[in-house]
């Protein structure tokens, strides 16, 4: 159990968050499989362990990890408008007038109606775990919108969920940018091999290196041109790597296997101690990782009456 992605948001009033109370919140909001006329479902589902008893919360030296899951039919667009098509045509051949916008779209949505009971369905689900001695929910998703929709599903569970995504007091672009110029990150930081530079103008050029010398002539030229770094690769001590952005969305994040390794002997042979060993290593290493993060980038930026 070993998050991939990383969105940071701090909870900015003090909510009951203890496993018992979330657990009965999210009982209100289960998965569900999609209905025959549904085009989606979304609902929290057992993190660890299946079957009808197995807990939506799990918890650990005082964080809970939780799971969503989310249901959609697949319909293709191109099946949709092809069937549209076909079907304008036939009326307007048959009974020699045109159809227009309104009755198109009418047409359209029985169409949809009668192919959404043979559509297939994907499933997909999002982690997120909650550190309420930090204040923090961390969501292992790289899309704001994925995070959101968990959020605010948690949101609706609970009654009230106070949250904002984390911010800094310097532009992470700025933090970034310097890093590469001065071919040295902050304290415990490392700068790797792969970044993303981009002109300031608006309809301005990219640049994505990988597997590049960062402190080469080369960069430093973009650099000096007046580009920024947007997106870098970087290790914290021995035990992170991973891809920080100017939106601080943490991606491809990789523990190593120092890490793993100790994960595996805390859980012993049992599965579902394997899981929990891991989530409980990966939160302890969170809770170090995230404030000298958010420090080297200038500081969590507080918004006042907060």
């Amino acid at each position: 159990m070993w998050f991939r992605n990383l969105l940071v948001y701090r909870l900015t009033q003090n909510v009951p968050l203890d496993a018992e109370t979330v657990e009965t919140a999210l009982a209100t909001k289960p998965a569900r499989p999609c209905a025959s006329q549904e085009l989606s479902t979304y609902g929290f589902v057992a993190p660890f362990g299946k079957g009808p008893d197995a807990p939506l919360v799990h918890a650990s030296q005082g964080f809970l990890l939780i799971s969503t899951r989310k249901e959609e039919r697949i319909l293709p667009g191109s099946v949709v408008k092809d069937a549209v098509k076909e079907k304008v045509d036939e009326i307007e051949a048959e009974q020699m007038r045109k159809v227009y916008k309104k009755e198109r779209d009418q047409i359209k949505d029985e169409i949809v109606q009668a192919f959404l009971p043979r559509a297939f369905i994907r499933k997909s689900g999002t982690f997120a775990a909650i550190a309420p001695e930090q204040g923090l929910i961390l969501v292992d998703a790289s899309s704001p919108k994925k995070a959101e929709d968990l959020l605010s599903t948690l949101r609706e569970a609970l009654g009230s969920l106070p949250v904002r995504p984390l911010s800094v007091k310097i532009a992470p672009t700025a933090t970034l940018t310097d890093w590469v110029k001065a071919q040295e990150a902050a304290e415990h930081f490392y700068v790797l091999d792969e970044c993303e530079l981009r002109d300031t103008d608006e309809d301005g050029g990219v640049i994505r290196c990988k597997r590049q010398d960062l402190t080469s002539e080369e960069i430093q030229q973009h650099l000096s041109a007046g580009k920024l770094v947007t997106q870098l690769s970087l290790a914290w001590q021995d035990k992170l790597s991973f891809i920080l952005d100017d939106k601080l969305t943490v991606k491809r994040l990789r523990f190593e296997d120092m890490l793993q390794e100790k994960a595996e002997q805390d859980g012993g042979d049992d599965a579902l101690s394997q899981m929990d060993a891991s989530f409980t290593l990966m939160m302890l290493t969170f809770v170090e990782f995230l404030p000298q993060l958010f420090e080297a980038l200038g500081g969590e930026e507080i918004p006042q009456g907060i």
